[in-house]
């Protein structure tokens, strides 16, 4: 006898292919029903005989698709309604409903292979992504998570990838960033005037003059990086000079992990970050015996140590092929925030870059590279911004709506609500107006994107902060609470909740 049940899956279910693997799984099981998003996370009514349905319910939380990350499922029994097959169903907006937004991912092997085969329509294309891989959290401008709500809205699909988009068995159904050279974003090469130099051979032109000792502006996933040749030290010391960077260490992209290992000293540990889904810059220690093509002194000056990250987006792979290790830092001026548009990069980065590296897909908000370290064994962030933001911090009691500011220096802002704290990505030193301006585009982004109306804020006591001016000024103009605490007393906090440490009772 056939009985039904109604499934809700909560947490980072959308946009990584989750509709697809239950459709897949119900074939499997031979049981009918549907599937859908909405804002609160995925929705499923399935129907078959229940050794069946036990079976799919149990199979959602022990293999769903490698970027998901479950936190509930939730069920209940309904009355059976004789429905024969299975349907993915269009999207649903819920009023003031929530459900999680992947991180940005680096690319995927797959993607990678087929970007890499000459016979594949999408060889050498710099925004080739799947389900499993590619922008989310820069790109989104609301939830449901579906192509209308992101930057991808400009670019209709062409009759291939709208065919791919629409077969659940394709490893590209619903992924809302899919493209191709036919349909999608484009790459070009242009000089300091905006003039373009090259298109077909964009970033070929680009790797010719890296090598030449010039300096790039490459457009990425999450803003801008300022690329220069990592081992010609006459370039480094123009990027320094020009930037306004004086001796703080740059990052570093190699091409490959092996690559990356010529120069520095990379254990098992620190291996696994560097090509997992994150891809974060990886503070290791540098090898005394570099060759002729590493990293040059100047590229962290009286350090031991270099922060190394690998390619993690299509561009970025074909941008270093053949070429030695390239130096990417934060495509801005010091001590401002980061750009991300054509326009504004033109104008920002005048007299620091040669030649910039366009593409016109827009990003809707910005993020910066993350940062992180392996001590003892164990992941230590330093800076959590492209591939971690926003994923939620869990809390160990229900929050009230509040939007807590941060401090003065290395910022971030959190949205919390129930049993989630949404960090914002990095967003930099609050000691500037255009830093300031940026911070409270986060703060509308994440309670926007999470349906979060704060009640209260949350500041430093220290009374010369922008971040805590701006709360005091925030709480009185809409008659919100605010609450200051002791920045010492916000540290330990901290670390109480990243490692799951009971609170006690409030005050």
């Amino acid at each position: 006898m056939n009985t039904r049940r109604r499934i809700r899956a909560r947490g980072v279910v959308q946009g990584v292919g989750f509709r697809p693997f239950v459709h897949g799984l119900a074939a499997e099981l031979g049981l009918a029903g549907h599937v859908g998003n909405d804002s609160a996370g995925v929705f499923v009514e399935i129907e078959g005989p229940p050794a069946a349905l036990d079976a799919f319910v149990a199979a959602l939380s022990a293999r769903p698709p490698p970027l998901a990350r479950i936190e509930a499922i939730e069920t209940e029994d309904m009355p059976a309604l004789g429905e024969t097959g299975f349907r993915i169903l269009e999207s649903v907006a819920l009023p003031g409903a929530r459900t999680l937004v992947s991180p940005d991912i680096a690319v995927c092997d797959d993607c990678l292979r087929e970007m890499s085969d000459p016979a594949d329509r999408r060889h050498r294309y710099p925004f080739i992504n799947c389900t499993h891989c590619g922008p989310r959290f820069t790109i989104i401008r609301d939830v449901p998570y579906d192509r209308p709500a992101t930057t991808m809205a400009d670019f209709p699909l062409c009759a291939d990838c709208a065919r791919e988009y629409a077969d659940p068995a394709n490893r590209r159904y619903h992924a809302q960033p899919i493209a191709c050279p036919v349909c999608g974003p484009q790459v070009w090469l242009a000089d300091p005037s905006g003039a373009r130099l090259a298109d077909g051979d964009a970033v070929r032109a680009a790797q010719a003059l890296l090598r030449a000792g010039q300096i790039v502006a490459v457009k990425g996933i999450g803003g801008f990086h300022l690329a220069c040749d990592a081992s010609n030290p006459v370039a480094v010391r123009a990027l320094r000079a020009r930037k306004g960077r004086a001796d703080k260490p740059f990052a570093v992209m190699a091409a490959t992990l092996e690559a990356a290992r010529a120069f520095a000293q990379i254990d098992d540990d620190e291996a696994r970050l560097m090509t997992g889904p994150e891809c974060p810059i990886v503070v290791v220690g540098r090898s005394r015996d570099a060759g002729p093509s590493s990293p040059c002194a100047e590229v962290a000056p009286g350090n031991t140590t270099l922060g190394v990250m690998l390619p993690y987006t299509p561009l970025h792979h074909l941008l270093l092929e053949g070429l030695p290790p390239l130096v990417m830092t934060s495509g801005n001026r010091s001590d401002t925030p980061m750009v991300t548009g054509n326009a504004e990069a033109l104008r920002e980065m005048a007299g620091i870059a040669d030649a910039f590296l366009f593409h016109n897909r827009d990003i809707h908000i910005w993020c910066d590279d993350s940062v992180t370290r392996v001590f003892e064994g164990r992941e230590l962030p330093l800076r959590r911004a492209r591939g971690y933001a926003p994923f939620p911090v869990r809390l160990p009691r229900p929050a009230p709506p509040l939007l807590a500011v941060g401090g003065e220096l290395k910022a971030t802002l959190c949205v919390a609500e129930g049993g989630h704290a949404f960090m914002s990505q990095h967003i930099g030193d609050m000691e500037r107006l255009e830093t300031l301006d940026a911070f409270a585009r986060a703060a509308e982004h994440l309670t926007r994107l999470f349906r979060i109306t704060p009640e209260t804020l949350v500041c430093d006591r220290h009374p010369g902060y922008l971040s805590a001016r701006w709360a005091r000024e925030q709480a009185a103009a809409r008659g919100l609470g605010l609450i200051d605490v002791q920045h010492h007393h916000a540290h330990i906090a901290a670390v109480m909740a990243e490692n799951g440490a009971p609170a006690g009772e409030p005050e």
